[in-house]
C-alpha cells in the first residue's frame, strides 16, 4: 500500500483528473414502429378473406337453365358470382334479364330459396318468323293461316309466330291446298310456293233439235252444241227449247276428269196454265190432284179436258175445266167469296183501336166482322202494350173476345229482372252494354294477330251467367258425362266447372235448358248436330265473342283492361286460377312466384268477382263462346252491331286464361284460341238475350 507521503517522494505530485459520465436511462433494447404498405395489404386481405368466406358459407349454388342456350344472362339485385354454368347467389330476390338474336328480350323475377342446390328454367320466346307465299301463274289466291285471312299472292313479309299453323290457300276454280307448315321464328325467312290444281273438266254437250239454251245451276251457259269448262261437284244440267219440254239432270263433275254426255232428245212440250186465285195462296187440285199453291204454273196435257178446283181456309171453293194446246201458254184468275162471322168484343180500355191481318177496323167497342178462318187480332192503344192473338170465327157460334190491356210502364216492370234464376239454378246478370273496341294494338306486348282491333257496338240488353256451368248442371242434361282427373286429382266435383265437352254439347245444353223453362230455341238442330241459329230467339244459347270481351275488359267508366286485375304483371295474390308455381312441373310457362292453391280446376266462384260482378272470365277454365273463327273486321270499317261471327267455319272461338296458362300472351283478356276438341281446360258459361 503506498501512502500520500510516499506519492510525493521526489517531490513530483499527480493531479487527480475528473472522468465524463453518463448514466443509462434506457431500461430495454432500444425498438421503434413505422406502419408501412404492407400493414394495410395483409389487413385488406384478411378482411376481404372473411367476407368472401362469409359469402361462400351463406351463398346457394343457383343453376340457370335458359332456353336457348346461347342467351346472354344478366342479374341484379344482388352478388351473382359464375362459376362454370352456376351461380353462387345468397336467397332473395333477383331480377334477370335474358338476351338472344332472333328472341324477345326477357326480363323475369328470380327467387333464390335456402335449397343448398338449385335450378331456374328460363324460357325466351321467339320473334315471329317471316313468311313469303306464291302460287305461280296463279296470281290473287286467298291466303289464310289458321282459318284467318291474310291476303291474296303474291304474299311476302308476313311475320307468323313461331309453331305450327294450317296453311290454306284458296282461289275461284282452284281447287283449295292445305298444308301444315313449321314456321321457325327468330325473323327466320321462309318460302311457300304453291301450284294450285284446276277444280273444273270439260263437258260436252249436245241435243236434237240443236240450239236449245243451255243452263247449269240455273246460269246460262250457252246453246247446244256446247262446250265448257264446269267446276267440279254436283252440277244441275238443264237444256230447255221453245215448244218443247225442258231436259234436266245432276252430273258429278270431278276436277281434271273430261266428259262427253250422250245427245239429249228433247221432246214436245205440255199446254202451261198459270192459275192465279183472289186472295193468292189457295190450293190447287187438278183432276183430284193437289198441285200446289196459287199463283202456281203447271204443264197439262194438250187437247184434253181438266177440272181445276181451289180452296182456301174461310173462303167457297171455287171450280172450273181448261183444256190447253200444245205448247201453249195461258192464264186463269178465280176469285174466292170469303165465309163471314160476327164476332163481339169486349176491350179496356174502351178507346182502343182493333185491327186484324194489320188492317185497322175501327174502334175496340163494336162487333166485328171476320172470316171463319184463323187470323190475326190485335188491340192498340197509345201508351199500353197492344195485345195480338190467332182467333178464329166460327160460323153459327156465339163468340166473344175479352182483352184488357197493360200499359208500357206497368209490362216493363213486370218483364224485366235484373237478375233470373234457370231452371237448375244457375245465375244469370242483366247488362245493358254499349259501344266499345275489342281487340288489342299491335304495340301490346304478346298481342296475336287474331287481335285485331274492331268498333262494336251492343244495342241488345243481354244476360249473362255468373258462374261457369258445373259438373252438376251439366249431368243434369247427360247424368254420364265424367270431366276426369289430372294427374291424380278429381276434375269431376259436382261444383267444379264441367270440361271435356265440346262446342257442341255446349249449344245442345242451352238447348235443353231452354226446352225446360219453354223458351224459344236459340239453336237449330238436325239428327243431334247443331246446323245454325235463329238470331231472334230468347233461349239459352253462348256468350257472344263481343258479349264476352264487353262483360270481361269494359268497367263502368269505358275503360278497357288489359289484364284481369288491371293493367300491369305481376297478378296480386287471389286474381285468379292461373299456371301457378305448383304446376311447374308438367306446364311449359308458370306464372314465377305466383301461388293459387289449386293443381287443376277450382269450384265455381272461388276466387273474386271481376268488376262487373262475373267470376272466372280469366283463370279456372277457358270458355266457348258462340262464334265460327275467322276472318273479323278491323278499325275503320263500320261499325259491327251485335256481331255473332261468322256465318260458317271449322273451329269455334274460344275466350279466356285457364289454371294451364301463364304466360303474358295467354293472361290478357284480348287473348283469343280455337279449337273443335274438348279439353281439361275448357268448359263454357251461358247467356240469353233480354225478352223485349
Amino acid at each position: 500500500m503506498v501512502s500520500q507521503n510516499d506519492s510525493n517522494v521526489g517531490g513530483a505530485t499527480d493531479p487527480i483528473v475528473p472522468i465524463d459520465f453518463t448514466p443509462n436511462r434506457k431500461s430495454g433494447p432500444d425498438f421503434k414502429f413505422r406502419l408501412r404498405w404492407i400493414h394495410v395489404f395483409v389487413a385488406v386481405f384478411l378482411f376481404a378473406s372473411g367476407v368472401a368466406g362469409w359469402f361462400i358459407l351463406t351463398a346457394r349454388s343457383v343453376y340457370i337453365d335458359a332456353e336457348p342456350i346461347t342467351a346472354e344472362v344478366s342479374i341484379e339485385g344482388g352478388p351473382a358470382i359464375r362459376i362454370g354454368q352456376r351461380y353462387l347467389m345468397r336467397p332473395g330476390m333477383y331480377e334477370i334479364a335474358l338476351g338472344n338474336e332472333g328472341y324477345y328480350d326477357t326480363d323475369e323475377r328470380l327467387l333464390v330459396s335456402s335449397d343448398q342446390s338449385q335450378t331456374h328454367r328460363f324460357a325466351m320466346r321467339k320473334l315471329p318468323g317471316v313468311l313469303n307465299v306464291s302460287t305461280g301463274g296463279v296470281e290473287g289466291a286467298r291466303v289464310l293461316i289458321d282459318a284467318v285471312d291474310v291476303g291474296t299472292t303474291p304474299l311476302s313479309g308476313l311475320q307468323i309466330e313461331p309453331g305450327t299453323h294450317e296453311l290454306t290457300i284458296e282461289s275461284a276454280r282452284y281447287l283449295s291446298f292445305r298444308k301444315q307448315i313449321e314456321i321457325e321464328g327468330r325473323t327466320i325467312e321462309q318460302n311457300e310456293e304453291v301450284n294450285l290444281d284446276p277444280a273444273w273438266a270439260v263437258v260436252n254437250l249436245s241435243s236434237s233439235p240443236s240450239g236449245a239454251e243451255v243452263l247449269v245451276d240455273g246460269e246460262a251457259a250457252g246453246s247446244t252444241p256446247l262446250t265448257a269448262e264446269l267446276l267440279q261437284g254436283d252440277r244441275e244440267i238443264t237444256i230447255r227449247l221453245a215448244g218443247h219440254k225442258a231436259w234436266q239432270d245432276h252430273i258429278e263433275i270431278s276436277a281434271g276428269e273430261d266428259l262427253s254426255l250422250p245427245d239429249v232428245e228433247l221432246e214436245p212440250a205440255d199446254g202451261l196454265v198459270f192459275i192465279q186465285s183472289v186472295p193468292t195462296g189457295a190450293g190447287v187440285t187438278i183432276n183430284g190432284e193437289f198441285r200446289g199453291q196459287t199463283p202456281l204454273q203447271v204443264a197439262l196435257q194438250p187437247d184434253a179436258q181438266h177440272t181445276v178446283a181451289l180452296f182456301k181456309n174461310g173462303y167457297e171453293a171455287a171450280t172450273t175445266t181448261l183444256q190447253t194446246a200444245s205448247g201453249e201458254e195461258r192464264g186463269v184468275t178465280l176469285p174466292l167469296d170469303p165465309i163471314m162471322t160476327q164476332v163481339n168484343l169486349a176491350v179496356q180500355p174502351e178507346d182502343a183501336e182493333v185491327y186484324v191481318n194489320g188492317q185497322y177496323r175501327g174502334p175496340a167497342d163494336q162487333p166485328l166482322e171476320l172470316m171463319a178462318a184463323s187470323q190475326t187480332v190485335e188491340i192498340r192503344k197509345r201508351g199500353y202494350v197492344p195485345y195480338t192473338t190467332e182467333f178464329t170465327s166460327r160460323p153459327g157460334l156465339d163468340q166473344q173476345l175479352r182483352v184488357t190491356l197493360q200499359t208500357v210502364e206497368e209490362a216493363r216492370l213486370e218483364q224485366i229482372e235484373p237478375v233470373i234464376t234457370t231452371a237448375v239454378g244457375q245465375k244469370l246478370k242483366l247488362f245493358y252494354p254499349g259501344e266499345f273496341t275489342m281487340g288489342a294494338s299491335r304495340r301490346e306486348p304478346g298481342r296475336r294477330p287474331n287481335e285485331t282491333l274492331r268498333n262494336i257496338v251492343l244495342e241488345k240488353p243481354f244476360y249473362m251467367a255468373v258462374n261457369e256451368v258445373t259438373n252438376a248442371e251439366f249431368r243434369e242434361f247427360r247424368s254420364q258425362h265424367s270431366s276426369g282427373t289430372l294427374r291424380g286429382s278429381s276434375l269431376d266435383l259436382p261444383q267444379q266447372p264441367v270440361v271435356q265437352v265440346g262446342w257442341q254439347d255446349a249449344a245442345l245444353f242451352c238447348n235443353w235448358l231452354s226446352e225446360r223453362e219453354s223458351l224459344p230455341l236459340f239453336y237449330n238442330v238436325e239428327n243431334g248436330e247443331v246446323t245454325g241459329f235463329n238470331p231472334a230467339a230468347t233461349g239459352y244459347r253462348l256468350p257472344t265473342e263481343a258479349e264476352w270481351a264487353w262483360v270481361a275488359r269494359v268497367d263502368d267508366d269505358g275503360n278497357t283492361r288489359r289484364y284481369p286485375w288491371g293493367d300491369q304483371l305481376p297478378p296480386p295474390a287471389q286474381s285468379g286460377n292461373f299456371a301457378d308455381m305448383s304446376t311447374a312441373g308438367f306446364l311449359g310457362e308458370v306464372i314465377q312466384g305466383y301461388q293459387d292453391n289449386f293443381l287443376g280446376t277450382a269450384n265455381v266462384g272461388t276466387f273474386p268477382a271481376n268488376h262487373k260482378d262475373i267470376h272466372d272470365l280469366a283463370g279456372n277454365v277457358a270458355e266457348w263462346v258462340h262464334d265460327f273463327y275467322g276472318s273479323v273486321g278491323v278499325i275503320g270499317d263500320d261499325a259491327e252491331v251485335d256481331p255473332l261471327g261468322p256465318d260458317a267455319g271449322e273451329f269455334h272461338t274460344i275466350r279466356g286464361s285457364s289454371w294451364a296458362h301463364g304466360a303474358l300472351t295467354e293472361l290478357r283478356l284480348s287473348f283469343r284460341d280455337f279449337g273443335v276438341e274438348p279439353r281439361q281446360d275448357l268448359g263454357f258459361r251461358i247467356a240469353r238475350y233480354l225478352e223485349e
